[in-house]
């Protein structure tokens, strides 16, 4: 009897310990009629056995991209086609309502991205407001969010102007992404096309930016600024430049808002530096501030860097196969033990696991399919 209970128990103590570690995984895809995609893809994903199902179609959408998954965890937003009043269609954003059982989504509302070409899309830390980024028409807009998740108008919208030294790719500003300080009290918007990331002020209460002093900070010429993430200490930024293929660290000033530059360096292993047709796409940081992750999407692999935390200097130490055919976006689990690679022309998603002393990646051989897979985002259902 004694042996049955302690069996018991012991079922139900294991139970709890892997309860604690599931998460449903939502995918953004481009959708065509080439590579089949419907809209946003679901999977679920266990940290503990690193088990990661095969993915479903979680709501029908026109190119839902970029996501970003509301503090509350019970929305989810998306870049992509919406359909305004008039009947005409146009990139906006869409808000969703999550299923946390079931995964699926339910579309509450969309609004207009005001400029062309949403690329990016992410949510404060309050949740009280979105703010995307228009790569065609180079420009920024934010929503404020209500109690029920509900996006209004555009609040604010920021056009940005200028160019830099490359005349086929920066004859003008090309917003790539929006990301919000850990303290929430700015937003930063790489703009490829000018070689800067453009500082703004946000106030959650009304969702509204307002341009910075100083007002943006500048990247190596001709580099093209994609996409960033800060250290977990907040001391310092990370951006990738899509062109030149590197990443510059900058110090970050919480006060302020000012960035300066601390290091640029290659994301490429040294035989491959200096060659065309190269671009990278995601910048991520380990929670534990000891790596830096980028996708290099058309050299398909993975540059870990090792982070010395006091300075933010990185160091390249590993360039790993991706596994698929132009990795858009990785993503690391909230635990930080495993990343999964999206590939946008492979139609896959591919599954790493972290190594706890290194940070180096080891491919699980567990890859899905995703038509058209271009982000990813955890969702902690427990």
């Amino acid at each position: 009897m004694k042996s049955s209970l302690l069996a018991f128990a012991l079922v139900l103590l294991t139970s709890a310990a892997l309860a604690g570690d599931n998460y449903l995984v939502y995918f953004g895809t481009n959708t065509n009629a080439k590579n089949g995609s419907k809209g946003i893809y679901v999977a679920r994903f266990n940290a503990a056995s690193g088990a990661l199902t095969k993915p479903e179609l979680a709501a029908e959408a026109g190119n839902p991209g970029f996501l970003s998954i509301h503090p509350s965890k019970k929305y989810l937003y998306a870049i992509g086609d919406v359909t305004g009043p008039d009947g005409k269609k146009g990139g906006g954003i869409s808000s969703f309502t999550m299923d946390a059982s079931t995964g699926k989504l339910t579309l509450i509302n969309q609004q207009s991205a005001v400029g062309s070409g949403p690329c990016h899309v992410n949510v404060d830390a309050t949740g009280k407001m979105a703010a995307l980024a228009n790569y065609g028409s180079g420009s920024v807009a934010s929503y404020a969010i209500s109690a029920d998740g509900k996006l209004s108008e555009a609040a604010s919208f920021i056009q940005h102007e200028g160019s830099s030294i490359d005349p086929k790719r920066q004859a003008g500003p090309h917003a790539h992404s929006v990301n919000f300080s850990p303290d929430n009290r700015f937003a930063f918007a790489c703009d490829l096309g000018l070689d800067k990331v453009l500082i703004y002020k946000v106030d959650p209460s009304t969702g509204k930016m307002t341009p910075n002093e100083p007002a943006f900070a500048k990247t190596p010429a001709g580099g093209g600024p994609r996409h960033l993430a800060f250290h977990p200490s907040g001391k310092f930024v990370f951006v990738n430049n899509e062109m030149a293929m590197t990443e510059t660290v900058f110090a970050y000033d919480a006060a302020t808002g000012a960035m300066t530059e601390v290091q640029t360096v290659s994301t490429l292993p040294e035989a491959d530096r200096g060659k065309p047709g190269y671009s990278t796409a995601e910048t991520l940081a380990h929670p534990n501030g000891k790596n830096v992750y980028v996708s290099n999407r058309t050299h398909d692999t993975i540059a870990v860097f090792a982070c010395d935390p006091a300075t933010g200097k990185l160091t390249l130490i590993q360039n790993v196969a991706v596994e698929g055919q132009i990795p858009r976006n990785i993503c690391l689990d909230p635990t930080g033990k495993w990343l999964i690679a999206a590939h946008q022309n492979s139609g896959t998603a591919a599954l790493f696991k972290v190594d706890a002393e290194s940070g180096k990646l080891t491919f699980t051989g567990t890859k899905v399919e995703v038509p058209g897979s271009i982000c990813v985002r955890f969702l902690a259902v427990d």
